[in-house]
C-alpha cells in the first residue's frame, strides 16, 4: 500500500486559521489553549456522527497513544508531542496499528506509505497546522481525513448556510455542504440546429439535469456535462446480430493514385431547418426522472455545489434524430446543451409545447465529465471553441475514429470486439428503437441511413477515407479553447494508446493548459484508486475552473503523471510523455533471433555462422483448421502461444529477444519497426508486438476491488468500490505494445500501392505508443507476424511471408535508470 497525494495544497498559517475556523474547528483564542486541551477539542470535532458529548469522549477513548495509553489515559499525565499526534493521526486515517502503521515510530510508517506529514510540532501554531494538513490527507480508504467527517455528517450543519457562503472550500477543494436528500431533477428538450432524421425540423435533445436546491435561492453553480449515447439504453440483440464476420479474407486493393485532398472531408452547406415557435418562458421544469446512469465523480462534484447534467443526443431515446457515429453532427448535438447552459440557445420543457426554459441556474461555466464514448464527445466538443466550455476531462477518449476502428489500411477491431464497427455502434446507441410508437415513423430511414454508415466505413479496404476524415478530430485541435486534462490507459486495446498520444501532442502546440494520467489498467475510471487522490485532483481542477478560485491547480497539478507497472500503488510525475534526456535507440534484429544495437559485432560473435545475417526469415499465416478454430474462441491463449518459447504458432511468427538488461530502462513514445518484406500474394498484412520478456510477478490485468462501496460521495448518499492494481502470480512476459499494417498502404493510409508476389517492398510501421518499464535482468522482444486473431480479419490463407534478415530495425526513445 502507497498513498500518493498530488491535490495536498500548501497554505499559509494565516489561510489555515481562517479555513479552520469556518469550518468551526477553532474559535477566536485558540492559539493561546493549553497544547492537550487544544488538541483533545480537535479530536473530539473528528467524531460528528456521535450527537452528545459524552458519546464523543467515548469515542476519543477508542483511540489509542501509545501502545499503553488511550488518547484520554495520555493526556492526563503527558503533552501530545509530534509521534503521537501522527499515532493518532494514523487512526483517524483509518491505518490499523501493528498491522499497517507502528504506533511507536508512526513518521517512520508515514514515509514508507507516502502519507504526508509536519516534521515538528512544539506549540499551539504547530499543532494547528499540522490539524489543517491532515484534515487534507488521504487515508486507507482514498479518501482525505475532511471526506471521511464529511460522509459521517460533519457538513449537514452546513446545510443551512446563506447562498452567499456557498460553495465551501478548504484546501483549494469545494466541500459537501450541499443536501443531496434535496437535489433537484429535471428534463428539458435542448433545441439543436440539425436534422438528422431529415423530417423537416430541428432535432431536440433531452438532457437530464441535477442541480441543488440551492440553485432555488439564487445561487448560481456550474455544471458537469456528460454526453453519453449509452445513457437512454442500447439495442444489444441488435447489434449481435448485425456483428461484421471476421473469419473472412483479405481483399486485395485497387492500386490508386489518391491524394488527401481527394478524400478530404468538406461540410456542406447548412440548411435552415423548422424551429418551434415560442410560447412564454417559464423556470421550473415539468419532467423529472428516476436513477440516472452516473459517474462517480459527478456524484462526488454533486454534493460540492456543481450540478449534473446527461444527455445522449440525436437519435437516443426521448431525442430526435439518428445517430452517426462520431460525425460532425453528433459534435453539434454535444455542444448544443453547452450552447443551453451557457446561455446561447432555446430549449423547452417538453417537445410540443413550445414553453422555453432557460438554464438560469447556471454560472454559465461547464466542464465535461466521462470515459471511452463519453470522454470522446468532450474531445470532439472542444475542438469547435464553443463558448462556455471552460475545460474537459476526457477519460479512454478517441481522438480520430479511423485508430479506433483502423490500422494501418486495415479494418482493427477494438480489443474485445472483432466485427464491431461505426455501424454496428450506430445501432447499438440508437435507443430510439425502444420506444415503438416513435420508431415505427423512423424505420424505414433510419435502415436507409444505417446503410449509408455501412457503406462509408469501407470494411472491404480499410482505408482512410472521407466518411473517417469527417471522424478525425485532430484536425480541429487548434480551435480548443478550454483547458484539458486527458486520462488513458496504456493497457487499453479498446480505445488504443495513439488515440491520446496524438491528442496529447497536438495540444503542446496551443496556448492551452493540458495534463495527462496514464495509469495501467484497461479501459476503466481511475477516481476510486486507493493509491491516487484522482478526485481530489478533479476538485482541484474544478474548482479553479469553474469556480474561479485561486487554488494553484495548474502548477500543483503534474503535466504527465504516470503509474509505475512495476510496484504497485507508485506513480510518477514528469514534464512530458518523452523525457528530454531519453535517447533515441535503434536495434537491429538478426536471422539468429537477436535484438541488438546498430555498432554491435555480427551474428558469428555470437557463435553462428558469419553469413548468417544474409539470410531470409519466413513465417506462415495459416493454421490447421482445428488449431484455427481453437484460437478463434481463446484469443487470450492465441496472444499467450503466440509470445511463448515453444508453441503451435512457431511457424506464424518472428521472435528477437535482446540480451537481459543489466539495468532498469523506460521505453517510451511511439516505437517504429523498419523492415523489407514479401508476401507470396499480392497483397498481405504484418502485425507486430513488443514484449517484456522474464519471469516477474506483475500487475493484475484489471484492478483488485479492495472493499465493496469502501468510498463514499457524500453523507447518505451515492457510493464507489474501493480499486486498486495489485501483484498477480508470476507470468513470463508482458505485452508492451502492438500495431498493424496492410502492405499496400506503405506510403499512406488513403493510397492504395501496388503490390506483387514475392517481390521485396520497404515497410515502417509505427507501433502505439508506450511508457514501460523494463526490470534489469529482462529482455525486450519483438515479434512480427500476420493476423492477429482479436483485431484483425483472420482468413486463415496459405499466405508466406519473407523478411530479408539485413534490414529490420526497431527505433525507440530510451530512458535509461540508475
Amino acid at each position: 500500500m502507497k498513498i500518493n497525494q498530488f491535490a495536498h495544497t500548501p497554505a499559509t498559517f494565516e489561510t489555515k486559521l481562517e479555513e479552520l475556523s469556518k469550518l468551526r474547528f477553532i474559535k477566536a483564542g485558540a492559539q493561546q489553549e493549553d497544547l492537550n486541551l487544544l488538541w483533545k477539542n480537535l479530536l473530539l470535532k473528528c467524531f460528528p456522527q456521535a450527537k452528545c458529548l459524552a458519546q464523543k469522549h467515548e469515542k476519543l477513548a477508542s483511540l489509542a497513544a501509545t501502545k499503553t495509553e488511550s488518547v484520554p489515559e495520555f493526556i492526563e499525565k503527558k503533552t501530545v508531542d509530534l509521534t503521537v499526534f501522527y499515532a493518532v493521526a494514523m487512526q483517524l486515517l483509518q491505518f490499523e496499528p501493528d498491522t499497517e502503521f507502528d504506533i511507536d515510530n508512526p513518521l517512520k510508517s508515514m514515509d514508507e506509505l507516502g502519507v504526508f506529514h509536519a516534521d515538528k510540532l512544539e506549540d499551539s501554531t504547530d499543532l494547528i497546522s499540522a490539524f489543517y494538513d491532515l484534515l487534507a490527507t488521504h487515508g486507507k480508504n482514498g479518501q482525505t481525513l475532511l471526506d471521511h467527517l464529511g460522509n459521517l455528517g460533519f457538513f449537514v450543519d452546513f446545510y443551512d448556510l446563506p447562498v452567499s457562503e456557498k460553495p465551501v472550500f478548504f484546501n483549494g477543494k469545494a466541500q459537501p455542504v450541499f443536501d443531496t436528500t434535496k437535489l433537484i431533477f429535471e428534463v428539458v428538450y435542448v433545441e439543436s440546429d440539425l436534422d438528422t432524421d431529415h423530417d423537416g425540423k430541428a432535432d431536440l435533445l433531452k438532457a437530464e439535469i441535477i442541480r441543488p436546491k440551492d440553485t432555488e435561492e439564487g445561487l448560481k453553480v456550474p455544471a458537469l456535462y456528460t454526453a453519453s449515447p449509452y445513457n437512454q439504453g442500447t439495442n444489444d440483440a441488435t447489434v449481435e446480430a448485425m456483428t461484421h464476420d471476421v473469419n473472412v479474407k483479405l481483399t486485395r486493393k485497387t492500386p490508386d493514385s489518391l491524394t488527401y485532398d481527394e478524400i478530404k472531408y468538406t461540410a456542406k452547406p447548412k440548411t435552415e431547418v423548422k424551429k418551434q415557435t415560442g410560447n412564454g418562458t417559464v423556470k421550473s421544469a415539468n419532467e423529472t426522472f428516476p436513477r440516472e446512469f452516473s459517474y462517480t465523480l459527478n456524484d462526488y462534484m454533486l454534493a460540492r455545489g456543481f450540478a449534473a447534467v446527461y444527455a445522449a443526443g440525436i437519435g437516443t431515446m426521448d431525442s430526435d434524430g439518428f445517430r452517426t457515429c462520431g460525425s460532425k453532427e453528433e459534435t453539434e448535438s454535444t455542444t448544443a446543451i453547452i450552447e443551453w447552459l451557457a446561455g446561447n440557445r432555446k430549449a423547452f420543457i417538453d417537445k410540443t409545447s413550445g414553453i422555453e426554459i432557460k438554464a438560469w441556474w447556471c454560472n454559465k461555466h461547464v466542464a465535461m465529465t466521462g470515459k471511452s464514448y463519453l470522454g470522446t464527445l468532450a474531445t470532439a466538443a472542444a475542438t469547435t471553441g464553443v463558448e462556455g466550455l471552460s475545460t474537459i476531462i476526457s477519460e479512454a477518449a478517441i481522438s480520430n475514429w479511423y485508430d479506433y476502428y483502423r490500422d494501418g489500411g486495415l479494418v482493427v477491431a477494438p480489443g474485445g470486439f472483432p466485427g464491431e464497427d461505426a455501424d454496428v455502434l450506430a445501432e447499438d446507441c440508437f435507443s430510439r428503437r425502444k420506444q415503438s410508437g416513435d420508431f415505427l415513423h423512423v424505420k424505414k430511414d433510419w435502415e436507409n441511413h444505417l446503410a449509408k454508415i455501412t457503406r462509408g466505413q469501407d470494411r472491404t479496404t480499410g482505408s482512410y477515407n472521407t466518411f473517417w476524415d469527417a471522424r478525425n478530430y485532430l484536425k480541429d485541435v487548434q480551435n480548443i479553447k478550454c483547458d484539458v486534462v486527458m486520462v488513458h490507459g496504456l493497457n487499453d486495446w479498446n480505445v488504443k494508446p495513439r488515440n491520446v498520444y496524438n491528442l496529447y501532442n497536438a495540444l503542446q502546440k496551443l496556448p492551452v493548459v493540458s495534463k495527462l494520467v496514464l495509469h495501467q489498467g484497461q479501459h476503466i475510471y481511475v477516481n476510486n484508486f486507493q493509491s491516487l487522490d484522482f478526485t481530489d485532483m478533479m476538485n482541484l481542477w474544478l474548482s479553479h475552473k469553474l469556480y474561479g478560485l485561486e487554488n494553484g491547480a495548474e502548477k500543483l497539478l503534474p503535466n504527465v503523471l504516470v503509474q509505475d507497472n512495476i510496484k504497485e500503488s507508485t506513480w510518477h510525475a514528469k514534464d512530458s510523455w518523452i523525457d528530454e534526456d531519453a535517447d533515441e535507440v535503434v536495434l537491429k534484429a538478426t536471422p539468429c533471433g537477436k535484438l541488438k544495437p546498430l555498432s554491435a559485432e555480427k551474428c558469428s560473435a555470437d557463435g553462428h555462422d558469419g553469413n548468417c545475417h544474409e539470410k531470409e526469415l519466413q513465417f506462415k499465416d495459416s493454421l490447421d483448421q482445428k488449431d484455427f478454430e481453437a484460437y478463434v474462441s481463446d484469443i487470450a491463449k492465441w496472444e499467450h502461444d503466440l509470445a511463448s518459447e515453444k508453441t503451435p504458432l512457431d511457424s506464424n511468427r518472428i521472435v528477437w529477444k535482446s540480451t537481459a538488461f543489466d539495468k532498469d530502462i523506460v521505453l517510451e513514445g511511439a516505437p517504429k519497426v523498419s523492415l523489407r518484406v514479401k508476401s507470396s500474394r499480392d497483397y498481405g498484412m504484418l502485425s507486430f508486438m513488443l514484449i517484456d520478456y522474464g519471469k516477474d510477478k506483475r500487475l493484475g490485468a484489471v484492478p483488485t476491488t479492495l472493499a465493496r462501496k469502501a468510498i463514499d460521495c457524500g453523507f447518505h448518499w451515492r457510493t464507489d468500490d474501493l480499486m486498486e492494481f495489485k501483484l498477480a502470480k508470476e507470468t513470463p512476459f508482458k505485452l508492451i505494445t502492438k500495431g498493424h499494417l496492410n502492405l499496400q498502404n506503405r506510403t499512406n493510409l488513403w493510397h492504395a500501392d501496388d503490390l506483387s508476389a514475392d517481390e521485396y517492398v520497404d515497410i515502417d510501421v509505427v507501433l502505439q505508443p508506450m511508457l514501460h518499464r523494463i526490470k534489469a535482468g529482462h529482455q525486450l522482444g519483438l515479434i512480427v507476424y500476420s493476423t492477429d486473431m482479436g483485431m484483425t480479419v483472420r482468413g486463415n490463407e496459405d499466405i508466406r511471408y519473407t523478411l530479408d534478415g539485413t534490414k529490420t530495425r526497431l527505433t525507440m526513445n530510451v530512458k535509461n535508470l540508475n
